[in-house]
């Protein structure tokens, strides 16, 4: 067959652009709507949505894709800005689903792959929003929990175990108990000035658990523990339970959602590194009255002057004049530690070094006599 030297172009006028437009409801502006359409018919709109993309100098669309991603940034945090305390020091433990359901493919191209690539930006995101947070990764299958990675501070850390799991293929069914109980665990020894909280992702419709999860989703309400959950598939009730317990004060949407597509998936994950609020006004309080926090003592090791050597909070080795923790100055203030509150006391009343060479120096060398000397 002959190649055709060039491509047939129809010149149409506007009007009949319009009536080969195919379009989806009864819109304003639309000729479905001046036409009219019948109850109960529906049509179908093609919006050009790649027009939006633009290339940039270097005929990439990087530019684009970033400017997208600072967009929905500044959405999440302009969203909420209602005056009250949120907690700066958190400690997360994330829980991903392993099971058979993450092979479905109607998020592409796996739910399994695309929660990796979710999750490893979620980490990236979460330590630059709380650069002193702490969080660890738990993955459920086969009926088990399984620990993907510690609680740490380093992002590297969990990011590695990550990609670690993209040479295995989910499998068996979920156990939501064991996770949760392992979870609990793992955050057993948090401090109480840091929250608490667990975000799962829960692509199944099921749970394979070996006792009362009742049970389990009371202890984390008395070890303070908040649950968010981001559904894959359709709302379970059991994952509506354990967040109306352990969120009372947030709204189910917020603490429970379920992802339409690949963007409002991200945007589901990407809202759980916003830290929470720890103290939310009631009806009726004052937003100053809700807001006071308990204050957190810390600050760096001060230098104190003693006539027996102690242990030095820097060097470890005894010393005369070490440097003590501030936590131990602190205590010993409050009572506790008995001597050492005397030498805090001390340290306000040490005057400063005297340099070498100066005139004071001078006058204290020849009253001390002998000794002064010995010392210089």
């Amino acid at each position: 067959m002959a190649v055709s030297d060039d491509e047939y172009v129809q010149d149409i006028s506007d009007d009949d652009a319009d009536a080969h437009r195919v379009t989806r409801g009864t819109g304003r502006g639309t000729r479905s709507a001046r036409q009219g359409l019948r109850p109960g018919q529906q049509g179908w709109e093609v919006t050009r949505t790649w027009e939006n993309v633009v290339e940039g100098d270097d005929g990439t669309i990087n530019s684009t894709v970033e400017g997208l991603l600072d967009a929905s940034k500044r959405k999440r945090t302009l969203k909420d800005t209602t005056p009250f305390q949120r907690g700066i020091i958190r400690h997360l433990i994330l829980l991903i689903d392993l099971s058979t359901a993450m092979s479905e493919k109607d998020l592409r191209p796996t739910r399994y792959l695309l929660t990796l690539t979710y999750v490893q930006a979620f980490v990236i995101e979460y330590f630059e929003q709380n650069p002193i947070s702490q969080l660890g990764i738990i993955g459920m299958r086969d009926g088990l929990a399984v620990r993907i990675s510690d609680i740490s501070g380093n992002p590297n850390d969990h990011i590695g175990s990550l990609q670690s799991l993209r040479d295995q293929e989910p499998k068996g069914d979920p156990s939501l108990q064991n996770a949760l109980e392992m979870a609990r665990g793992a955050l057993f020894h948090a401090p109480t000035h840091g929250t608490r909280e667990i975000l799962l992702i829960f692509g199944s419709l099921l749970t394979s658990d070996p006792g009362d999860i009742n049970q389990t989703i009371s202890s984390l309400v008395s070890s303070h523990i908040t649950c968010v959950v981001v559904g894959l598939a359709a709302q379970v009730a059991i994952c509506r339970t354990l967040v109306n317990r352990t969120n009372p004060s947030l709204a189910q949407a917020e603490a429970y959602g379920v992802a339409l597509d690949e963007q409002h998936y991200r945007s589901l994950i990407m809202r759980v590194t916003t830290p929470p609020a720890t103290s939310r006004p009631d009806r009726g309080q004052d937003v100053d009255e809700a807001s006071k926090a308990t204050l957190l003592m810390m600050g760096f090791p001060s230098r104190i002057v003693e006539d027996a050597p102690s242990l030095c909070a820097c060097h470890s080795k005894p010393e005369l004049s070490p440097f003590m923790a501030a936590q131990e100055l602190g205590g010993s203030a409050m009572g506790v530690g008995g001597g050492a509150a005397e030498r805090a006391e001390r340290m306000f009343r040490v005057p400063d070094p005297v340099p070498r060479g100066s005139a004071e120096g001078k006058v204290g060398r020849e009253e001390g006599g002998g000794e002064g000397r010995r010392r210089e």
